[in-house]
């Protein structure tokens, strides 16, 4: 007899419609055997379907069982068709005649007495059963959530195998979950830090709205216990919140890797990533025999921090130079090129050599020159081009440190990038996601026009600084997103000093 389930392949972050066949002979061998190009994760299936069944009442087939996954030229990973694979076990030896199998896409881990245990990438499969027509998906309840906010789609949680045959024999009536989004972002945007607990450093919170507001990428650089931590770690709250558009891009990637927390429906906060400098390439940008999402994919729409930067090995700050300029990361394999979004702010920190005290006023510096040089030449020249900022964070003051006033609050600072964000979407028009930061040549010469003293002030700077062609770019598009800060249409002389004061530290590096 045979028996047919639909179910999702995940290749990278994307979903794949797979259908499970599952034939039980009327003779033969009691044996078992998956075809269909399956992984070690899938043909050891076999085993826990086995367990799964016998201790959820269910027998297993008597004769010869073939189980087909189809299309058979695409390699299936993971172990999110035990639950398909045993339902079609059951089906297929006659117990249940299955009234809504066509109507659901399938997919969960089973354990061995017969739970279902939450698997990933649920809210691909969510967005591919509603590209598909289908009337919705049957999942572990702990995905229900995440699948959930996806329109016009039911999403059937459950616990054991044997609810889900109660479920699809219209035995077992199960409500579908359901989401309310408005309050999960509510949630997200309550921080617990804030910009006014910083002492002091209004310029280096300057120079970070300045990066908010154009999506901007930062270096910053300067003694130990400057505060450099401190301004990266609140950054995200001065971020526009994420639309939900933006929203489910980021969750997909976070549940193709399982990172999402059991039960939790989205990214609802933008991503904060911070590797250790020891982190191995294939862990920052990705890859792996079964390609994986980096960090910096993980880091899309949100912030990908890198604390002591030139500690990272050079091979793996130079492989970071592809992902800054496209937004996305491209992993070849000899079955097939996987990509992955990455469109993300780097925020870098660094001290000024070795010893970390080459710019601070109040402790000797105990490096020579040319360890100093050599420090500095751990980060490449290209791969400074592609940071838009760099800037100096100097010590504070004791008198800023001890003083009772906050500083500028979050609230305050996120109105302004809020600001300046809309002028963007309102001059990029269609392409509303564009931010200054991203803006490609034909662009930059449309609304990066500059005047006489613009002119003579750019080239002053370009002559003395030596600087680049890309640096050139980088300075035009920071000065834009001055502009849009201060509201005004065109490019003044002060907007572009501002700028290229941001470039200061290119004659060091």
């Amino acid at each position: 007899m045979l028996a047919r389930l639909q179910s999702v392949a995940l290749v990278g972050i994307e979903a794949l419609r797979c259908e499970i066949e599952v034939d039980v002979a009327s003779r033969g061998f009691a044996q078992a055997a998956i075809v269909g190009l399956p992984d070690t994760a899938v043909k050891e299936s076999l085993e826990r379907v086995r367990s799964a069944l016998h201790n959820s009442g269910y027998a297993w087939p008597q004769y010869k069982t073939v189980v087909n996954l189809a299309p058979a030229d695409v390699k299936k990973e993971g172990p999110a068709f035990d639950l398909p694979i045993a339902l079609g076990m059951i089906f297929a030896g006659g117990e249940g005649t299955p009234q809504r199998a066509e109507e659901f896409l399938i997919a969960g881990e089973l354990a061995l007495d017969g739970r279902v245990r939450p698997i990933k990438g649920a809210l691909s499969m969510a967005l591919l059963a509603k590209e598909r027509g289908v009337r919705g998906l049957i999942v572990p309840q702990d995905n229900a959530c995440e699948a959930a906010v996806v329109d016009d789609l039911e999403v059937i949680g459950i616990g054991t195998l044997a609810e889900a045959v109660g479920f699809l024999n219209d035995q077992l009536p199960l409500e579908p979950t359901v989401i309310d989004l408005e309050a999960v972002f509510e949630e997200a945007a309550r921080y617990d830090t804030d910009f006014g607990e910083v002492r002091g450093q209004e310029s280096g919170k300057r120079a970070l709205v300045v990066a908010a507001a154009g999506g901007h990428n930062v270096l910053m650089i300067g003694p130990p216990g400057t505060g450099k931590t401190m301004l990266s770690k609140r950054l995200p709250t001065i971020l526009p919140p994420l639309t939900l558009a933006e929203s489910l891009e980021t969750t997909r990637i976070y549940s193709a890797a399982g990172e999402l927390q059991p039960g939790q429906a989205l990214m609802a906060r933008r991503p904060v990533r911070s590797p250790h400098h020891s982190a191995s390439g294939p862990a920052l940008v990705g890859g792996g025999s079964i390609p994986q999402a980096g960090e910096v994919s993980l880091a899309h729409h949100g912030l990908l921090f890198l604390d002591e930067f030139p500690e990272f090995p050079r091979a793996i700050l130079e492989a970071l130079r592809q992902p800054l300029e496209d937004g996305v990361v491209t992993i070849a394999r000899a079955h097939a090129s996987i990509s992955f979004p990455a469109q993300f702010m780097l925020v870098a920190a660094m001290n000024p050599c070795p010893c970390g005290y080459f710019t601070d006023p109040n402790k000797p510096c105990k490096c020579s020159p040319g360890q100093i040089d050599k420090y500095l030449s751990r980060i490449s020249g290209p791969l400074i081009d592609r940071i838009d900022i760099h800037i100096e964070v100097p010590p504070v003051a004791f008198r800023e440190l001890r003083s009772h006033r906050d500083g500028s609050a979050s609230a305050t600072l996120r109105e302004q990038v809020v600001r300046a964000r809309q002028i963007q979407r309102e001059r990029f028009g269609q392409n509303n996601t564009m931010l200054n930061g991203r803006m490609n040549s034909r662009l930059l010469r449309k609304h990066c026009a500059l005047d006489d003293a613009g002119e003579q002030i750019l080239k002053q700077a370009l002559t003395e600084l030596g600087l680049s062609a890309r640096a050139h770019d980088k300075i035009l598009r920071v000065s834009r997103t001055i502009a849009d800060l201060a509201g005004e249409a065109n490019i003044q002389a002060d907007h572009l000093a501002e700028a290229i004061m941001y470039r200061r530290l290119d004659r060091q590096l």
